[in-house]
């Protein structure tokens, strides 16, 4: 039976992308460029990273549903993985194209991911489970509930990160109300300043 907090979830990360992605077509072409303070990307980089993480999630979540709890410190071929790396990639690999192209994968990849999650019962979501780490993170152990509950915010978390380059955005009403939300301060905070690997 398909979890609760699973179920939440999705109707969570459903609500989110509507918004980002309305948000991200308002954008014009010069804003799509900025580049992001404290970041090596522009700003329609992050819409990038979000439309094709999903991506590499549906590989690490089926891990988990299998039961390889460290499903996602590993590349199929067993060597270690590299969550920046494979960002830096994928994100260099559509620099050229459109918004509209952009969505139309984030669609497809959104929709294996939440047939992925759906799968997902209780008794695997309360499981720990491995997170690699990043060059703003420590690898660490936590448990896999308590990740797809942060996980659930990432659109509007990078959001804050997109409007650091357009501090006009920053003060629309709706953005800030969207962006007030405890989970994104939190995110914020913690990525605040440089990479420590």
């Amino acid at each position: 039976m398909t979890s609760e907090t699973v179920t939440n979830v999705i109707q969570s990360i459903r609500g989110h992308r509507e918004r980002f992605e309305r948000f991200s077509r308002s954008l014009s072409a010069e804003e799509l460029a900025l580049p992001v303070p404290e970041s090596t990307w522009s700003v329609k980089d992050f819409i990038i990273h979000l439309a094709t993480l999903d991506i590499e999630l549906v590989r690490w979540f089926d891990g988990v549903g299998a039961g390889k709890l460290d499903a996602g410190a590993s590349n199929t071929d067993g060597s270690p993985f590299n969550l920046d790396d494979w960002n830096e990639i994928e994100v260099s690999k559509r620099r050229s194209q459109s918004l509209d192209e952009i969505f139309e994968e984030a669609a497809r990849n959104r929709e294996k991911l939440i047939d992925c999650l759906g799968r997902l019962e209780d008794a695997q979501i309360e499981q720990v489970v491995h997170f690699n780490g990043d060059n703003k993170r420590d690898p660490a152990n936590v448990q896999f509930k308590l990740f797809l509950l942060g996980w659930a915010r990432h659109d509007p978390i990078h959001v804050a990160d997109m409007v650091k380059a357009m501090p006009d955005r920053a003060q629309d009403p709706e953005v800030v109300a969207w962006l007030n939300d405890p989970a994104v301060k939190w995110y914020q905070n913690a990525m605040a300043g440089p990479a420590k690997r």
